[in-house]
């Protein structure tokens, strides 16, 4: 699993530009059951939890987002190694037996 943050970047005024395509390239992870979940941070920018591709389909996927490409926002990438989840994300767990953390 991938946490990806998208943070606010020096070409940040054009979002309005990029936005329509920017929410297509969210649809199409949605989409194609890469995204999990997308939002936004409070500081400005956005999230997104990904899960079933290796690192390397992570980052040519992000590199395809036309924030990226056009500086609104900078990217980080963290992957995670899943150790507990409630039953309802289960499937994020990598093939562990999900744990309720009650």
């Amino acid at each position: 699993m991938h946490i990806i943050l998208l943070k606010l970047g020096e070409n940040k005024s054009a979002a309005p530009q990029f936005m329509e395509a920017h929410n297509a390239w969210i649809a199409k992870g949605i989409d194609d059951g890469a995204f999990q979940c997308v939002g936004s941070l409070d500081v400005g920018g956005g999230f997104i939890l990904a899960h079933g591709e290796e690192s390397s389909g992570v980052l040519r996927r992000v590199k395809e987002d036309p924030f990226v490409e056009n500086n609104v926002v900078t990217v980080e990438i963290h992957e995670i190694d899943v150790k507990r989840t409630t039953p309802e994300l289960a499937h994020l767990a990598n093939g562990r037996t999900a744990v309720s953390q009650r």
